[in-house]
């Protein structure tokens, strides 16, 4: 049922706006009917895999259901299609907005994490992807998990539209707060003792601080910052939920957000 309701009316995905999304974030793009081919391991006594697809499926309905306009989606498979990882693009009535609600789905067969759903934003000019606030859609793959899976996934998406209103908040925040160069730098070592990053990024997060490489964030802001962080940070899809609420936390404390 959930298959004839969502294929119709699929949104239609070109390579380039594919690539957009993920490849910059080092996935293997995948196809829909890539996904629908993946194989599910058998299941046991006491877990229950579930096919990346009927995860996609639920989410979307669920979307769906409250009014929500998927306008863009793209999806990524490790090479042993054992993890998933989807995107989809939420449009909004404010075409003057210079990002857009981005709602990350994730699933795996090697028992790496549950399914779960997060909360992110897709920043247009530089495609730098964050996620915040991951919800899982049960704690494990328990053997019930697919008679419950539209109920849980509706749940989780009740709770992600709240997740989009703070992230709303939190950027415009973000773009109020400005910063000296003394502070930017304290807080680009804080998030490497925070695990937002390693050693390796602070080049690269230096770069984009001082020299960004679109205009837009040239202003010496808070959100100038985190744009540095995110595009130092493309790289493991599969880390980036965890950097970036990890970047967030760390970044709230400067304004009195958390």
């Amino acid at each position: 049922m959930i298959n004839t309701l969502l294929e119709p009316s699929a949104p239609t995905i070109t390579p380039k706006t594919r690539c957009n999304l993920l490849l910059h974030c080092g996935a293997q793009a995948a196809t829909r009917s890539r996904i629908a081919e993946a194989p599910t391991p058998p299941s046991t006594r006491t877990w229950q895999p579930v096919p990346h697809l009927t995860v996609l499926n639920a989410v979307e309905v669920a979307l769906l259901a409250r009014g929500l306009r998927i306008v863009n989606s793209a999806y990524a498979l490790n090479r042993e299609a054992n993890r998933f990882f989807g995107l989809l693009e939420i449009g909004t009535d404010d075409a003057g907005r210079d990002y857009r609600w981005v709602v990350g789905i994730r699933n795996s067969h090697d028992k790496t994490f549950p399914a779960g759903i997060v909360a992110g934003t897709q920043v247009l000019v530089c495609s730098n992807l964050a996620f915040t606030g991951e919800i899982k859609l049960a704690r494990k793959h328990t053997r019930f998990i697919l008679r419950d899976l539209d109920t849980l996934a509706g749940n989780a998406v009740q709770r992600l539209v709240s997740r989009f209103d703070e992230q709303d908040r939190r950027i415009e925040t973000y773009k109020q707060t400005r910063l000296r160069d003394t502070r930017a730098h304290d807080l680009i070592i804080r998030a490497v003792d925070a695990g937002v990053c390693s050693n390796q990024h602070i080049p690269r997060v230096l770069q984009e601080w001082r020299h960004p490489a679109h205009p837009c964030f040239r202003d010496r802001t808070l959100w100038s910052l985190q744009n540095a962080f995110t595009e130092a940070l493309k790289g493991n899809l599969n880390l980036l939920p965890t950097r970036t609420e990890k970047l967030y936390y760390l970044l709230d404390h400067q304004v009195g957000l958390n």
